[in-house]
């Protein structure tokens, strides 16, 4: 797990906005093409592609409370998912820019 830690604190650290995703899930899909119609640059990080994707959504999961993908993070900080990506979105609450 302690692999798993450093690789998403410095993922977190290093992009504005990051989102942990997997390839195959609607959700995922949902909230990055939301982001790529804002026009907010963004970094995917597909779980099921990595060896220790497992590992890191554990983290993750240890991390925010949040099991599920996408797991987003807007400057550091832990957004939620989908339907909160959206929300803020709609709400005109965006921290991106």
């Amino acid at each position: 797990m302690a692999d798993a830690k450093k690789f998403v604190d410095a993922h977190i650290a290093e992009n504005k906005v990051i989102v942990f995703s997997k390839s195959w899930c609607p959700y995922c899909s949902k909230a990055k093409s939301l982001l790529k119609n804002e026009n907010i640059s963004y970094t995917a990080v597909e779980l099921d592609s990595l060896d220790n994707g497992d590992e890191i959504q554990a983290y993750l999961a240890q991390l925010t409370g949040q099991r599920t993908v996408p797991n987003i993070f807007i400057n550091q900080k832990h957004i939620g998912g989908c339907d909160a990506i959206h929300a803020i979105f709609h709400k005109g609450n965006c921290m991106c820019w």
